[in-house]
């Protein structure tokens, strides 16, 4: 079989860092090693009991388990359209500007084939979400990265967009609140990622995610600006916000247009999810109130955080106090060479897994980032384990 060989395209990526560290992460627990991870953002916690008792219903019925529509359920949709409403104040016709989606990887997947052609070019962030920039490069789009630094609140540096060459640029991805650096969604910015896209032809891709955790302020989109479902494209999810991150549920908004391309092209790669996840969803975006949210995604992570700020303290990293999301992300001290020369120390010493900030980009190479995904007293055992060590 030597004469057999990959498709050219693996040569451009390396297996999904998490995917290569957690299999070093098990072979040392199988050691007994015991260690804690706060490097993953999978809530720990699980979703509302109406959500829960939905699915369950739903599974219990003979007739719900054929194939469903790959365009989503009406119920589903018109919930996710209702919960953009009701949160953003943003309105979404629930038969043609809303696609349910299986994760936020996958309509990454979706809308890159939909809107670029190979060789085409993709603006990614730096640093940024890494399947931006590994998907772009399977499907043989070229990624030109746009810098974001601590120094402006982690928000695009538009004087630096205007003066590339973005002649080829199809897409441009953008992530608000921002992960990995808690920076916050700006209407500012959208409203400047809304023009630079008017004037220059590309589509702007918002992820959206985060907006619930430890943010207390008003929820942004890109959609509250006037004139964006004309040239943008927003993906939100039910992983963080409603602790559902193995029912792989998200969605995709914007115009009937944009959304017919990318449905064209899902619907040739898979077909509808499970109905009672779907009706369990629907249930979550509807029954979910204000209270629920805040006791999940403010109260829960909040408490968490004072430790993992404590955790960075610890290491002499500097943070900002003012980001949100469920990480924390700090500076490393300048006395380490790499960031690696620290989180492999915390892994291997303290027995904690922590993520180096390098795999999002050159820009998160003197960088770390915590995740608040962990029981309390896991979180307080880590900062135990941290300090026993001297840094």
């Amino acid at each position: 079989m030597s004469n057999i060989k990959p498709a050219d395209r693996l040569s451009a990526v390396q297996e999904y860092y998490f995917s290569r560290k957690l299999k070093e992460v098990a072979a040392l627990n199988a050691q007994g090693k015991d260690i804690i991870s706060l490097a993953i953002g999978s809530p720990d916690m699980p979703p509302s009991r109406q959500t829960v008792d939905a699915l369950c219903r739903t599974a219990e019925m003979p007739s719900a388990h054929g194939y469903q529509p790959t365009m989503g359920i009406q119920e589903l949709r018109e919930a996710m359209a209702n919960f953009y409403r009701r949160w953003y104040g943003v309105d979404l016709d629930p038969k043609c500007e809303i696609q349910p989606l299986i994760g936020s990887k996958e309509g990454i997947l979706h809308t890159t084939l939909a809107f670029c052609n190979a060789g085409d070019e993709v603006l990614v962030p730096n640093p940024g979400y890494p399947t931006y920039t590994s998907l772009s490069k399977i499907l043989g789009t070229k990624v030109v990265n746009y810098n974001l630094r601590e120094d402006n609140g982690w928000q695009p540096d538009f004087d630096e967009l205007e003066a590339m060459d973005l002649s080829r640029v199809r897409l441009m991805w953008t992530n608000y609140p921002n992960m990995p650096t808690g920076g916050n969604a700006r209407m500012e910015t959208y409203e400047r990622l809304v023009d630079f896209a008017r004037r220059h032809g590309i589509v702007v891709v918002n992820d959206n995610p985060y907006s619930f955790i430890l943010n207390e302020g008003q929820k942004l989109s890109i959609l509250q600006v006037p004139g964006a479902k004309d040239c943008c494209i927003e993906f939100n999810s039910m992983s963080k916000s409603h602790n559902m991150p193995g029912w792989r549920v998200g969605m995709c908004a914007s115009n009937a247009e944009f959304i017919s391309w990318i449905l064209k092209i899902k619907s040739n790669i898979d077909s509808g999810t499970f109905r009672g996840i779907q009706l369990a969803a629907a249930e979550a975006l509807n029954t979910n109130d204000d209270a629920w949210h805040h006791e999940n995604n403010v109260v829960t992570y909040r408490r968490r955080r004072v430790i993992a700020e404590q955790i960075m303290d610890t290491l002499g990293c500097s943070y900002d106090p003012s980001q949100v999301g469920m990480f924390l992300w700090g500076k490393i001290p300048g006395k380490y060479s790499d960031v690696e020369q620290l989180t492999e120390r915390v892994l291997h010493e303290a027995r904690v897994f922590i993520t180096p900030g390098f795999i999002f980009g050159t820009n998160g190479s003197r960088y770390l980032r915590i995740s608040l995904c962990a029981k309390d007293e896991k979180m307080a055992e880590a900062l135990n384990r941290i300090r026993q060590l001297q840094w």
